[in-house]
């Protein structure tokens, strides 16, 4: 039971990571130019994925027998950057606006991890989480290049 307990609130911080990315990118959005569609496209595609990934967690924390704690992220044990995002574009250009999605990205990257570390997260639930991780590290990876060619 207290197994259970641990892992949910290790998913319920994925959760709220994944509602920090989403934020994060839909901030994002906000500062890109009108005619930027190519980026507008990708933060839009991210900000889905972070949402099938929510629920996907929120199931395996339901089947564990908790609650989905679906805010976002005011205090917690993981790092959370993506809130920051609103407050830290700098210049508004698009190489300032990847920057700081890039840091967002490895924030979540750094979370998976430290749930992937967790030796009370069971293995069904960590090959879910290697799964994620791998996404996340493709769309950092794709904003990393973008980032490097702007």
């Amino acid at each position: 039971m207290k197994r259970n307990k641990a892992t949910a609130e290790t998913l319920n911080d994925l959760v709220q990571i994944n509602n920090d990315r989403i934020v994060g990118y839909e901030n994002a959005l906000k500062e890109l130019d009108a005619d930027d569609a190519g980026l507008r496209s990708l933060f839009l595609e991210m900000i889905d994925q972070s949402h099938r990934f929510k629920i996907q967690l929120g199931t395996e924390i339901e089947v564990l027998g908790s609650d989905i704690d679906s805010g976002t992220s005011t205090s917690g044990k993981i790092h959370r950057a993506w809130l920051n995002l609103k407050a830290t574009f700098s210049g508004h250009n698009e190489k300032s606006i990847l920057e700081e999605c890039e840091f967002g990205e490895d924030a979540i990257l750094k979370a998976y991890d430290s749930a992937l570390a967790e030796e009370h997260v069971p293995s069904y639930i960590k090959d879910i989480l290697r799964e994620q991780q791998g996404y996340l590290m493709e769309a950092h990876d794709e904003i990393k290049s973008l980032r490097d060619s702007a």
